[in-house]
């Protein structure tokens, strides 16, 4: 019973829900590079494993310093955190962070020898980025640029990464491509922040919700649908690609009800929202990587 309570405390600081987040940028880069006859599965699984150990030893990083700059209470809206919970230590979770990233980049040398030593950057910097993201004397989280930090590294670093393993290229394409699925992992973290205004607020955490207050927060939520929605448009018509490249746009009146929910839920209520907004990130990128293959 110890050890089944302690695998689900596990679970629960990994934030399963959350890791579609490193899932999509692998997708898309996959299938661009398929839709270019350059595809290798191997490279692909690889960057997929080191993506989602990346996410989860951010999520570690991320529930430790909060608990420890005072920012997770029990008394949050969001879902609950094990150190503010006391299901974990914060020794044990100290040592998880080690362990992950540590496994993360052995699993990442493969792809160094494999391609070169420029994944060897790109991998040190993103778990570099996962640590200082609520680490350190500068953690990005608490000074606005966590909307930055995910933009780029979920979206473009982590698309164009992935494409880059394949075709051993950066292309102007490849970034197009990176744009939406950077603006739609962004809009998880804007919901999340949206939720947490008042408490983030109390903590001393800057986060751009924060800084600039909830109408602006909605709107850069509608914005980011629009650049994402856009830039398929963009690929049909400026990069030839087929009408299968349009699918995404099928997924308009979910964006629509998720912006309703913005508008409408508060607190705990978002909860869903934000749950639905990562759904919604796989679901487009899921389409505009079927639409990229076709």
């Amino acid at each position: 019973m110890i050890i089944n309570s302690k695998s689900k405390s596990w679970l629960l600081a990994s934030r399963p829900k959350t890791l579609l987040a490193a899932v999509v940028p692998v997708m898309v880069g996959s299938a661009l590079a398929m839709s270019m006859n350059k595809f290798l599965l191997p490279y692909s699984i690889v960057a997929l494993l080191c993506s989602i150990l990346i996410q989860i030893g951010t999520n570690f990083t991320n529930d430790l310093y909060d608990f420890l700059k005072g920012s997770d209470t029990v008394k949050r809206k969001g879902p609950r955190r094990v150190l503010a919970s006391g299901l974990i230590s914060v020794k044990e979770m100290k040592l998880a962070i080690v362990l992950v990233f540590g496994f993360t980049f052995l699993l990442g040398l493969y792809l160094v020898v494999s391609v070169g030593l420029l994944i060897l950057w790109v991998g040190i910097l993103s778990i570099f980025a996962g640590i200082i993201y609520t680490a350190g004397p500068f953690p990005l989280a608490y000074n606005g640029l966590g909307d930055v930090f995910v933009f780029i590294f979920f979206g473009i670093i982590g698309t164009m990464g992935t494409i880059y393993l394949h075709t051993q290229e950066i292309s102007l394409l490849a970034l197009v491509v990176s744009i939406p699925v950077g603006a739609l992992i962004t809009n998880i973290l804007v919901v999340n922040n949206f939720r947490d205004i008042e408490e983030d607020r109390e903590a001393n955490k800057i986060t751009l919700a924060v800084l600039l207050g909830r109408s602006f927060t909605r709107w850069q939520f509608i914005l980011l649908m629009i650049l994402s929605y856009m830039t398929t448009i963009l690929l049909h018509f400026h990069f030839n690609y087929s009408q299968w490249i349009l699918l995404p746009l099928s997924t308009i009146p979910i964006a629509f009800i998720l912006t309703k929910m913005l508008y409408t839920l508060n607190g705990e209520a978002l909860n869903k929202t934000l749950e639905l907004s990562a759904k919604f990130a796989g679901l487009f990128g899921l389409l505009l990587s079927i639409g990229l293959i076709l």
